[in-house]
């Protein structure tokens, strides 16, 4: 994991926001847009910026959370242990998530960059003093844990009752609609995860993952390039796939 620290001096243009913060892309879209500049301005003093390469483990299940993050860039797999060792992947995170649960004192999840990987780093005894002061804040974190909770129902019912087919068309959706929200809109992007990975997060097997790509690839509702970068001509097409109703 390479760290890079950010300094926070202040924007020649706007005096009251740390030059860190200001150049943020996350920044409105997490939860930092909710802090006041003051309030940002004491964050960013704490202020770690990472880069993490693929595979490697940013919190292992079970250990002390010490530090909370703000995904700024990549996507974040998270992934739950058995005790005889096996495992699952149980959800993705993409920027600008919020890593970590408040008030926990140990991660109930593994967490491993699934793609290059930049997070903002904070002590956890920052953001709950923070939690503490700034009502959005506590708000916005709750926002979170609620879509996130929406999105683990969604994915029950993508594992219990889709088709092998409507699986895989529903990460692919998954991933793009992270990638650009608008409906409708071509969209690109990296598949974050292996063919090995996406079968453990469907349930299914590679042969059936990579049967299933090359069906979507031929009826043209996706294109493949270099095994891994995938359009989407039409993201309708892909929803119809995947059985979504929107």
């Amino acid at each position: 994991m390479q760290i890079v620290v950010e300094h926070s001096r202040k924007d020649i243009h706007n005096s009251d926001i740390p030059v860190i913060c200001a150049a943020c892309e996350a920044r409105h879209g997490g939860v930092c847009g909710t802090l006041t500049a003051s309030q940002l301005t004491e964050l960013s003093r704490h202020a770690a910026r990472r880069r993490v390469e693929p595979g490697s483990e940013m919190i292992g299940q079970g250990e002390a959370a010490n530090n909370y993050a703000n995904i700024i860039r990549g996507v974040v797999k998270l992934s739950k242990m058995l005790s005889d060792g096996r495992q699952q992947i149980v959800g993705l995170q993409f920027a600008p998530d919020f890593m970590g649960r408040p008030f926990m004192r140990e991660s109930a999840l593994s967490a491993e960059a699934a793609t290059d990987t930049d997070v903002c780093a904070f002590p956890r005894a920052v953001i709950e003093r923070l939690v503490g002061e700034a009502p959005g804040l506590e708000h916005r974190l709750h926002e979170q844990a609620l879509k996130e909770l929406d999105e683990a129902r969604d994915w029950m019912l993508t594992l219990g009752r889709k088709t092998a087919q409507e699986k895989v068309a529903s990460f692919l959706y998954l991933i793009a609609t992270h990638v650009d929200p608008e409906k409708g809109a071509a969209k690109e992007f990296d598949l974050p995860l292996s063919r090995a990975d996406i079968a453990d997060y469907l349930g299914l097997t590679i042969e059936t993952v990579s049967r299933q790509i090359t069906k979507l690839r031929k009826e043209g509702v996706i294109r493949v390039e270099n095994s891994r970068r995938v359009i989407v001509p039409d993201s309708r097409r892909l929803t119809r796939h995947a059985g979504i109703d929107c």
